[in-house]
Order: C-alpha cells, then structure tokens, then sequence
C-alpha cells in the first residue's frame, strides 16, 4: 500500500495518491493530470478511481480530464448531482483497490454533499481518512461555500457538527487525517501548517472536536469572523458540478506566442486584460499601460481569482521566458480558461516596437519612514483588516486589496497615494489595479509593514489577529 499527498503551496491545496496491488485511487486531483497518470504508470498500475470529497470552491478539479484519459470512476458521495458521468455512492459504501478498502462516509456540513474517505488496510484496520474540507488539522471547513442551497450557514454548521461526532470523531485515535487544505487556504479560518495528524490529537487540540463543545457554541465558533469568500469560489464551484473544458486545449489555446503588433491586436479585438506576471521590480520599472500585475512567485492563481471578476475574461500576458505554460495551468486551476497567448520577447520586444510603456515610482522603508516622521501623507494599507487590526502604522488607512475594486471610489485620483502591504507583494498588485484606474500619483513602499515596523514610526499596539476570513 502506497499513500502520497500531493501539495501546492500556492492554492494550499493537497491531493492524493493510493496505490495498492497495481490499482489506483487520486482523491480531489489539480486541473492538471499528467503527473498522477504518469506516477501511475511509473509503478506499472491503473487509476481506476477519482475521489472527489465535494464541488470544491477554490480550484478546477482535474475529475473530468483524468477520468477520460485512464478510464476511472468519478466517485462522489450521496447527494451529490453532477452534470456528467460519475458514481454517487451510497454512505458506508466500500470500494476495492487492490487489497485495501475504501468506505465512503457522508459527512455534510462544509457542502452537503461533503464526505470523507476511510481508508482500511490489507489487515482490515482503519488507516487513514481523507477529510476534504470537512476537518482540516486545527480547523473545520466553512460552512458558507455550498452551491446553490436554501439552507443558512448556521444550518450548515449544525450538520457539519453532527457529522464529526456521527462519523469521524467515535473512530480510533490512530487513524491518520489527510486534510484538502493547510495554512493560506480561504476554506478554512485557523487551519496549521501542518499537513497531516492522527486523529487522536486533534481531538485534544482541535477546537472543533472538543468533547465538551455544545452544538450552539460550535456553529458560533465556526460561523464567526466569516466574510464574503473571493468572488471565483462559488463560479469554480459550479464548474467542478457541471464541467469544463479539457486542460490540454487551454494550453493549446494560451501557450501561444504573439508579435507586439498581434498582442496589441488581441487586445483592442477582444478587450482582453493585459496580465504581467514577471517579478515586481520590472514591472514596476517598465510596463504595458493598463496591465494588472499578479508576480507568478507568490499567491497567483488565488489573487487572479479575487481579482479579475469574469472567468471568461480574455486574457494575454508577459511573463519570463520558459514559465509561459506556468502562467496557463495555474490561471486554468482556478478556472480562467480563455487565455489567447503571450507576449513573445517581453517587454524588451514591445519597446523595440516603440509602443509606449508606464513605470509606478517605488520607495524603501526607511525613505518612507522619514517622510512619514515629516509630512502628511495618504498612505493606504492594503492588508486584510484582520492584519491591519492586529497592528498598524498610526494614523494609515486600511483598504483591503481584496475589496479593491468595491472601494475605488472612496478614492480621489488627483491624490498622492503611498501604498504597502505586509511583505510587498499586495500593494504591487494594488498600485498596479491603481494605475489601470487613472490614478497617477503613487508610490510602492517596498518590504510593506515587515520593513517598516523595523524602524522607530509610532505602530498601534500589537492585539492578536483575530480569526477573519
């Protein structure tokens, strides 16, 4: 028996492999197969199931595409409704691979149609479950993310309630839980960075499992601090319930090299969005005018989620040499399948081209500490509001990069706008949103809070970050 958990950083997000006796079973794939077929295929065995626990929210599952390539069941669990070919498995139903057991336990609350698989060795004992979004390692899911139900989140949170103490909590504490999320993930509040447990201490230290947590004190720890979820969760979602098109004519499509005069084409044609993706510093030095910047380094696909509104939104992008296809996956993971190609050469062919470019002035810390200590400033901190509670320079004001494009009206354009985040990467994003809006004036502080916090600029006192999505 062969158990691999397959992690990405950047959607936090773990799949996994199970392999026993030449069969196989991937549990909640990315949108992109080829490397759990070729895993597959390297220990000469066959995926002969896809375990999905839910209609994930935050990323395209890869069900459709590594079902049609290997041959696998798609296997829901009870009440799930797919628009395409899958099992629907009954609570409590078992299914072989090779010499282990797979039991299939409803679990709703997160989604409804929410289970968990139980996994049982050669010897018949209960090894491993893998948990979805129900229990994460020091959290539960939220319960606010179902597609298209009349029940509240509150009553979501009750059955998510029962379903940890009916199914998963009475089994033994050696089982190992193998979440779908960590840390970063915005399906959960207090997930840690841990991967995986037993069972057994979560019970101790997982607040959600507490033996002693009542029910009405359960839906209000788990129902608190929640906010609105990034706008492409409940659009993945329904891509996952309805389907999508296969991941190999998405990069046919968007691995596609165009001359500055074609890119520019495409762009006036289509009203495509100029996506740059290079490193910060040069896009801040020199970029296509209008361009929105997400660094493909730092948390790509989850920022290009919150931020571009229309998933079918025609996109052409800049990015380094040889990460194109990088660029194509990750936006295709969460769901933005119309990219129409990149710009060939960069930004170095499109100034040889003598088309103009835009540049946003960027400052350290200490030059913006010292004109802090002097002068009256704008300075917008683009953290979540739980980070700029928790603690901020005095007298700044929040404006969270996740709402940008709700509050740009609360700005004057003819301001001067010093902008920062905790690390540098937000408010290269927000200055970028910025400039694309008309706003001339603004400077990018580099290292964000991080850095500045280092000097001697009056910050409020340290409160710890409440648990806010």
């Amino acid at each position: 028996m062969k158990i691999e958990q397959i992690y990405t950083g950047c959607l936090a997000e773990a799949a996994y492999y199970i392999e026993s006796n030449g069969e196989v079973a991937i549990v909640d794939p990315l949108r992109e197969v080829a490397p759990y077929i070729e895993k597959a295929k390297a220990n000469n065995a066959n995926v002969k199931y896809v375990l999905e626990t839910h209609f994930h929210a935050d990323f395209v599952s890869g069900h459709l595409d590594l079902a049609k390539k290997t041959g696998a069941t798609i296997v829901y669990g009870p009440t799930a409704e797919p628009n395409f070919e899958a099992h629907v498995a009954k609570d409590g139903e078992e299914l072989k691979v090779g010499n282990i057991t797979i039991k299939v336990l409803h679990t709703p609350g997160h989604t409804m149609e929410s289970s968990t698989f139980l996994l049982i060795d050669e010897n018949g004992n209960d090894h491993a479950l893998f948990t979805g979004d129900t229990l994460f390692i020091g959290d539960v899911g939220r319960p606010d993310l179902a597609v298209k139900t009349d029940l509240s989140r509150e009553d979501l949170a009750g059955h998510l309630f029962d379903s940890l103490r009916d199914k998963i909590m009475p089994l033994g504490n050696d089982v190992l839980v193998y979440p779908g999320h960590g840390a970063g993930s915005a399906c959960g509040k207090n997930m840690s960075k841990e991967t995986f447990d037993t069972l057994g201490n979560q019970k101790l230290f997982n607040y959600a499992l507490k033996a002693d947590l009542s029910k009405e004190d359960f839906i209000k720890q788990v129902t608190d601090g929640l906010v609105e979820p990034p706008q492409y969760f409940p659009k993945n979602a329904v891509m996952n319930k309805m389907g999508y098109a296969s991941i190999d004519e998405v990069l046919k499509n968007g691995i596609l090299p165009l001359e500055p005069i074609q890119f520019q084409d495409v762009v006036n044609r289509n009203e495509a969005l100029i996506l740059d993706t290079r490193p910060s510093k040069d896009f801040l030095k020199s970029h296509i005018p209008g361009s929105l910047w997400i660094g493909i380094d730092d948390n790509f696909a989850p920022w290009a989620g919150a931020l571009i509104p229309d998933l079918t939104q025609p996109i052409v992008f800049v990015a380094d040499q040889g990460r194109e296809e990088e660029v194509v996956t990750r936006l295709a993971r969460v769901g933005y399948d119309n990219t129409l190609g990149f710009l060939e050469g960069g930004i170095e062919a499109w100034n040889k081209a003598d088309f103009d470019t835009n540049s946003i002035h960027s400052i350290g810390a200490n030059d913006f500490v010292g004109l802090y200590d002097t002068e009256v400033l704008n300075v917008l901190d683009v953290r979540k509001a739980s980070e700029y509670y928790s603690q901020h320079v005095e007298g700044v004001v929040n404006f969270p990069l996740d709402f940008i494009h709700k509050n740009l009206g609360q700005l004057d354009s003819n301001k001067k706008y010093y902008i920062h985040c905790q690390g540098g990467y937000r408010s290269v994003i927000a200055a970028s949103i910025l400039k694309a809006n008309g706003f001339k004036n603004l400077v990018n502080v580099e290292g964000g809070f991080k850095e500045i916090q280092k000097s001697c600029v009056k910050v409020t006192e340290y409160k710890e970050p409440e648990t806010m999505l």
